[in-house]
């Protein structure tokens, strides 16, 4: 990923922190963006998105419904966080049955490895006293009416096959078993945890660059 890319992630990342509560994620609203089908087609206009339900949809004149059969990638520019992001669809089993066309947000590319999530809405148990900053970070996302919050499932591109991440630290050095050692140097070096979001992201680029 080049660096300027990087830099406009973190700042994504910053702005998830500091996003002020109005009570929507960034499934329910409409952002400016484009949908590129299989054959090529573009279709520029606002854009939604459902990651649970695997499908997009385009408001132009009337609107328009994908699932993610029909569609290649979508991008759009999510202003809640002042970003681009980037959506593929990929072949994967949720079930473990058989495989099928689902959304996956891009995080970080490379020639050896991809970092991919997929974001969903979660109910929020934990404790909002003097712990409530805790809750504020890259990987939890920001709160919503202290009900619910942003959270993600990591997976990993590799090798032609996608593989879940599960948020352990062991599991994370085995994806990048032939650098492990270098890897977990700079996390130790640059104090970077197994399971932010922000992290995950700088060590997967790390990576690919010794690579």
């Amino acid at each position: 990923m080049k660096k300027i890319q990087l830099i406009a992630f973190f700042i994504f990342l910053f702005n998830l922190e500091s996003f002020s509560q109005n009570g929507q994620f960034p499934s329910q609203v409409w952002h400016k963006g484009q949908i590129v089908t299989p054959s090529g087609q573009v279709y520029q206009g606002l854009v939604k998105y459902d990651l649970e339900s695997n499908i997009v949809q385009i408001q132009q004149n009337g609107i328009e419904t994908f699932g993610a059969s029909n569609v290649l990638e979508f991008e759009i520019f999510d202003e809640q966080y002042g970003g681009i992001r980037n959506f593929y669809s990929l072949p994967y089993s949720l079930t473990g049955d058989y495989e099928t066309p689902i959304f996956f947000e891009i995080l970080t590319e490379g020639e050896d490895i991809i970092l991919l999530c997929r974001e969903y809405i979660t109910t929020d148990n934990r404790n909002m006293g003097m712990y409530g900053p805790m809750a504020m970070n890259p990987l939890w996302g920001p709160q919503f009416g202290g009900a619910y919050r942003l959270a993600f499932n990591y997976y990993f591109l590799k090798g032609g096959q996608i593989q879940r991440y599960t948020q352990k630290k062991k599991e994370l050095l085995d994806v990048f078993a032939d650098r492990s050692d270098e890897v977990e140097l700079f996390m130790r070096k640059n104090r970077l945890s197994h399971d932010k979001r922000g992290d995950l992201l700088r060590i997967t680029a790390y990576y690919n660059q010794i690579k």
